[in-house]
């Protein structure tokens, strides 16, 4: 509270504010967790050192950003004495600079995280074409009977495409509730913000049924060309 006394290193401090929340920054960093304090007392009684190594400039005007940025990298090459084809041994960032260097980054992860989960219904899909080869297999005299009595290719095609779909839909929505139900669990027992938007239900329930199409197609094609004949002989 204003007025109390904060010790830091045995050192007393008066507190005259108290900032407001703020929450994590872009690095992980909790910006609550963070004492503000006249960096000559910080220098001489805190830390030991005569030396800044983080200095945050704050400009009116966004469109002064440049130009400010450049100035300050004159002024530190001019107080570090640094001639014109030497290096600097300082950095200067804007805060267009973090934030871009953090979207790229989050860029990456959802191109790694969307190749995983490619590859994962890359896998389910195979899955479902072998689980469907194998039904069409099994029910060779039943694809012949239905042949035999009137039923069309396209009849056949369709009822294992039916088929197909129906497996990889299950699939979906029990993924869907496990995903939901993981990212509750996670909000509950770590306060983890999580958000699951009925956009992105929809698509992964619609891609699953892309899937069972894409993949349910050969069986089913496969099961539609069968011979009449040669499937009623089939043992």
């Amino acid at each position: 509270m204003v007025g109390q006394i904060l010790r830091i290193k045995s050192v007393p401090f008066v507190i005259t504010g108290v900032l407001t929340p703020k929450g994590l920054s872009t690095h992980g960093v909790d910006q609550d967790d963070i004492v503000i304090m006249p960096y000559t007392s910080a220098m001489k009684r805190v830390i030991g050192g005569h030396r800044l190594r983080n200095i945050n400039v704050q400009v009116g005007n966004a469109n002064d950003l440049s130009g400010a940025q450049q100035q300050i990298i004159e002024l530190l090459r001019q107080r570090h004495n640094i001639r014109a084809r030497q290096d600097d041994d300082f950095t200067v960032r804007s805060q267009q600079e973090i934030v871009d260097t953090a979207t790229a980054t989050s860029r990456v992860m959802t191109l790694l995280l969307g190749a995983v989960a490619g590859v994962s219904l890359i896998v389910g899909g195979i899955g479902i074409m072998n689980i469907m080869l194998v039904s069409v297999t099994e029910r060779t005299r039943e694809i012949g009977v239905r042949l035999a009595v009137g039923a069309h290719a396209r009849d056949i095609l369709t009822q294992f495409l039916i088929e197909a779909v129906s497996l990889s839909s299950i699939g979906g929505m029990f993924g869907i509730i496990l995903g939901v139900g993981a990212s509750q669990f996670l909000a509950w027992k770590f306060q983890w913000p999580t958000l699951v938007s009925i956009g992105s239900i929809a698509i992964a329930f619609l891609f699953s049924v892309a899937v069972g199409v894409f993949f349910g197609f050969y069986p089913a094609r496969k099961a539609a060309q069968l011979d009449p004949i040669e499937a009623l002989r089939y043992e």
